[in-house]
């Protein structure tokens, strides 16, 4: 599993319209403009957050983007989901995948707990959680 530019851009996303939470709809040119990215792209991620009810959109005047529930109502798995499709590791693993090797594969425990693994870590963070981010924050390991 390897998360694209798409996914981590559609979280960078969330995480901006986090930040603007209760405040109305954030106009995607100000998105773009935050984070540093094409508002063309902008648009399709969008569309997909849209599509999967994370987001609500409105065109025209005051127009723009906001959140359908609270930050800590998002699991970062689901951000993912939406922008990503499925996160298995393995195609095997892939909703509606069929494998004829399934029965006899002695490699298949593992990917399915690494798929469980994965699956918790994402769906056990929010998106309230990476709002607190501070980079002034001197915290060195």
């Amino acid at each position: 599993m390897k998360i694209t530019t798409r996914g981590r851009y559609a979280l960078r996303v969330m995480v901006e319209l986090g930040l603007n939470y209760g405040k109305g709809y954030v106009p995607l040119k100000d998105i773009a403009a935050s984070q540093e990215i094409s508002q063309k792209y902008l648009e399709s991620i969008t569309a997909d957050l849209s599509k999967a009810g994370l987001v609500e959109g409105i065109h025209g005047k005051g127009g723009g983007y906001k959140l359908v529930k609270s930050p800590a109502d998002y699991s970062v798995g689901e951000i993912l989901r939406a922008s990503e499709g499925s996160l298995a590791p393995v195609e095997c693993l892939e909703k509606g995948a069929k494998c004829d090797r399934a029965e006899k594969c002695a490699t298949l425990p593992l990917w399915q707990e690494l798929n469980k693994v994965v699956s918790d870590f994402l769906d056990g963070k929010t998106l309230a959680s990476l709002l607190s981010f501070d980079p002034s924050d001197d915290y060195v390991i």
